[in-house]
């Protein structure tokens, strides 16, 4: 009995452990769109005439690989952004490589 309800509590810490890292990464991923530049993703991405990110990533028509690389190399308008991703205080804080800062802000796009 003692070693089921043992098996039992590791099992739950295991699926809450899972939790806790997916809500990080969710929100670290918002307070990258929140922050980067100082102003956000949405000061130029939330503009209608602009890429609108959530519908792109939700709708499966912008990959998490051509993502990454926009973010990495630029395209039309937008800046190299993975250093300003970078600076982010939530992203420094975790010890979030630039592999996890942009997994993080993929899942947060594509969440809401």
């Amino acid at each position: 009995m003692k070693k089921a309800l043992l098996a039992f509590a590791g099992v739950a810490l295991i699926g809450l452990s899972g939790s806790v890292f997916a809500d990080e990464k969710l929100e670290i991923g918002a307070k990258i769109y929140e922050r980067s530049f100082g102003r956000g993703c949405g000061t130029c991405h939330d503009i209608a005439s602009n890429p609108q990110l959530f519908d792109l990533v939700k709708s499966g028509k912008l990959t998490r690989a051509s993502f990454e690389q926009t973010l990495k190399d630029g395209k039309g308008g937008m800046p190299k952004a993975i250093a300003a991703i970078m600076e982010v205080g939530p992203v420094k804080k975790a010890g979030y490589g630039e592999d996890q800062a942009v997994d993080a802000l993929f899942a947060y796009l594509g969440s809401k």
